[in-house]
């Protein structure tokens, strides 16, 4: 799991998520990762590697607490490697998204309640998340900052789309164009002014013209597995438009 990441720009900020292969997290590995077996076991851990961040980011603005939301993201994801959290995870249910969103939800209200539990019987609290501390957080916030809603969806959507360069870098090695990957990416992810490429494809040793094309040709491709990714979180190709306006609307956010 990865430590919490600096703010940068929303493309600039997406990071490997994997470190080696890519695989596609779809509602099939939701499925396979239920199994008590070793594949099971493996399937979820990179279930809750690959969407760690997203789950770190609404704690961090519901609790507004970074350690305390380091902390309970831990928790969860310990509870959910611990096996049974996926058991009522399935593909008709529609978005994963939702889901995962749902489900951190439902597993902070019961540390709540648990902490409240706690403190009427008149013990200490074994964690700082009762609802005196957290309104009280919130009371002290920056009235502009994200809901933790909107938290979440937006740190969904830098792995959707992090996720998805990654599956492009590893084409491009394949192909033995790792270096070229790299010299374009700024194109690809935005991060790079739309002004004169010349110097760049000086660098790469085509004219400018030839550059032009193959980085509009990396753009569609990125595109292509961006919405591979999109897809396999949902439970109708149809809907895949839809998500990915909302990826690209928690983006701009």
């Amino acid at each position: 799991m990865t430590a919490e990441q600096t703010r940068e720009t929303p493309w600039s900020r997406a990071h490997d998520a994997h470190g080696g292969s890519f695989h596609t997290t779809r509602w099939s590995q939701v499925s396979r990762a239920k199994a008590d077996s070793p594949e099971g076991r493996r399937e979820l851990g990179e279930l809750c590697d690959a969407y760690y961040e997203p789950v770190a980011a609404f704690l961090r603005c519901e609790l507004r607490s970074a350690d305390a939301a380091r902390d309970v993201a831990h928790d969860f994801f310990a509870h959910v490697l611990s096996g049974g959290a996926f058991d009522h995870a399935e593909q008709e249910r529609g978005r994963f998204r939702s889901y995962l969103l749902g489900a951190v939800k439902h597993f902070l209200s019961h540390r709540r309640e648990a902490a409240r539990r706690q403190k009427r019987g008149g013990g200490s609290p074994a964690i700082s998340l009762n609802d005196t501390e957290a309104t009280e957080a919130r009371a002290v916030a920056d009235a502009s900052a994200l809901s933790p809603d909107e938290a979440f969806d937006r740190q969904w959507a830098l792995t959707v789309v992090s996720r998805s360069l990654e599956a492009l870098r590893c084409e491009c090695m394949a192909e033995g164009r790792a270096d070229f990957f790299e010299n374009v990416k700024p194109w690809l992810t935005g991060d790079a002014a739309h002004g004169d490429q010349s110097a760049m494809a000086a660098q790469c040793g085509m004219n400018a013209n030839a550059l032009k094309v193959a980085i509009h040709r990396l753009k569609r491709r990125f595109r292509e597995l961006l919405k591979a990714e999109v897809a396999g979180t949902l439970d109708d190709a149809a809907k895949v438009e839809e998500e990915m306006r909302a990826l690209f609307a928690a983006l701009r956010g």
